[in-house]
C-alpha cells in the first residue's frame, strides 16, 4: 500500500531523533535493507550486504533520502543491459557519516552530507580539468556488473569510497530536497545548458521536460538565452516548463518544427537541449537545428548508432556536445547561487515514498502516474 507523505512535523523528529542518537554515540546497527534491482521491470525492498569501510579514504552514510532519477529507469526497463540482479539502485541519496577511514580529512562521523551521483578522487588530471565525472578512479553509483561495482544510494546504509572528493557537507540551511537536485538534476540541467553555446538574440529549443530538462530551461535563461522552446507530450511538464523560463511550450511535431522555422526565417534553432535519450528525440533535435547550430544531448542514449548520418552532421556543420555530468564540480558552484532557494520544490519533486514501498514508487515514477515528476525515497 502507498504510504502516505511524511509531514513535517514528523520529519524534523526524526531529525531530531537521529541528531539524539549521534550524540549518544549510537553505533550503525548490523544488518540493512534497500532497493534491490531483480531484472527488467522488478525491484524488491530485501536484506542486503552490510556496507563496511573498506578503503582507508573511504565513509560509510546511513540514508536519510535517496532520488529516483530516469537514469534508473534504464536497466528497469531493460533498456540498458548488464546491471547485475542483487544491485542496491539509486544515485542521489543524502545522510549522516557513522563510519569514516582513517585518512578521511573533510567529514566525520555524525556530519550531514550530500554526494553526485559518480565518485572522485578531487586531485587527478581530470579532477582538476572540472571533469570529476571522468575521474580516473571513479565510480557510478548503483551500478555492479559481473560482481564489479557500487551499490546505489537507495538503501539503508552507503559506501562512499574517495570521501574527500566525493561528498560534501550539507549546509544546515539546505535542504534535502536541494540538496538531490544539486547531486544530479540541476547540476546535469545547467552542465547542458552551459554546453549549448546558447543565443541571447537566437531560438533554444529544448527537448524533454523532466527534471533535468525544466532545470536546464531555468539554467538557459540564467545562462543568458533568447527564447526557449520547452517540448514534451505531457502537459503537466510543459507547465513546469513556462513557470521555470521557457517562452513557449507545446508537444513535439511537425507543428514545432513548423514554429521553429517561421520564428527563425526558416533557418531553425540556435542550440537544442535534448534530455530524452531516444532516437526520434535525437533525430527531431537535428532537423530543427539550423546549419552551424550546436546540439547539446544529455539523454543517456542505448542505442548503437546516432539518428543522424555523418554526412548530415558534416553538411550542417553540427558542433556535437554531449557527455556525463561533472556533478561534484557544480554541486560546488550552484550551492553559492541565489536561485537555488528559489526552484519550486514540490513542482519537482511531486511524490514521496517509504522506502520498504519501492515496487510501488519505481511503478508510479516509471509511468509517470498521478502527475509523477519526480520522487524521493525516505528512510
Amino acid at each position: 500500500m502507498l504510504s502516505l507523505l511524511k509531514s513535517r512535523e514528523a520529519a524534523s523528529s526524526e531529525q531530531a531523533k537521529l541528531e539524539r542518537c549521534y550524540a549518544n554515540g549510537l553505533e550503525k546497527e548490523a544488518g540493512m535493507k534497500g532497493v534491490v534491482f531483480e531484472g527488467i521491470r522488478k525491484v524488491a525492498w530485501r536484506d542486503v550486504e552490510e556496507p563496511r569501510v573498506q578503503e582507508p579514504t573511504d565513509i560509510v552514510v546511513r540514508v536519510e533520502a535517496a532520488g529516483m532519477c530516469g537514469s534508473d529507469l534504464h536497466p528497469f526497463f531493460g533498456r540498458e543491459l548488464g546491471l547485475d540482479p542483487g544491485t542496491v539502485m539509486g544515485h542521489e541519496f543524502i545522510g549522516r557519516v557513522v563510519e569514516k577511514g582513517a585518512e578521511v580529512q573533510t567529514v566525520e562521523v555524525g556530519d550531514r552530507v550530500f554526494s553526485p551521483f559518480s565518485t572522485s578522487c578531487g586531485a587527478c588530471f581530470y579532477c582538476d580539468q572540472g571533469l570529476t565525472s571522468r575521474c580516473s578512479r571513479g565510480q557510478l553509483f548503483g551500478w555492479r556488473a559481473q560482481g564489479v561495482g557500487l551499490h546505489g544510494g537507495q538503501a539503508e546504509y552507503v559506501r562512499v569510497p574517495l570521501a574527500d572528493g566525493t561528498v560534501m557537507q550539507m549546509p544546515s540551511q539546505l535542504s534535502p530536497e536541494r540538496a538531490l537536485l544539486l547531486g544530479d538534476n540541476w547540476s546535469t540541467g545547467y552542465f547542458c545548458a552551459e554546453m549549448a553555446s546558447l543565443n541571447p538574440v537566437g531560438l533554444t529549443v529544448v527537448i524533454g521536460c523532466g527534471t533535468v530538462g525544466v532545470l536546464a530551461i531555468q539554467s538557459a535563461k540564467l545562462l543568458g538565452a533568447g527564447q526557449i522552446l520547452a517540448l514534451d507530450p505531457v502537459e503537466s511538464r510543459r507547465k513546469v516548463a513556462l513557470e521555470l523560463g521557457a517562452t513557449h511550450a507545446m508537444a513535439p511535431g511537425e507543428s514545432a518544427k513548423e514554429y521553429v522555422l517561421q520564428r527563425t526565417e526558416g533557418r531553425g534553432a540556435d542550440s537544442v537541449l535534448e534530455l530524452v535519450g531516444l532516437a526520434e528525440a535525437q533525430r527531431f533535435a537535428w532537423e530543427v537545428l539550423r546549419p552551424g547550430g550546436t546540439l547539446s544531448t544529455i539523454g543517456c542514449h542505448s542505442a548503437p548508432h546516432f539518428a543522424f548520418s555523418p554526412s548530415e552532421a558534416y553538411d550542417k556543420n553540427l558542433a556535437y556536445r554531449t557527455g556525463r555530468c561533472p556533478a561534484r564540480h557544480y554541486m560546488k558552484e550552484l550551492l553559492e547561487s541565489k536561485e537555488l532557494e528559489q526552484l519550486p520544490i514540490d513542482r519537482l519533486i511531486t511524490h514521496r515514498f517509504e522506502a520498504s514501498d519501492c515496487e510501488e514508487a519505481y511503478r508510479i515514477f516509471s509511468t509517470q502516474q498521478n502527475g509523477c515528476m519526480k520522487a524521493m525515497l525516505l528512510f
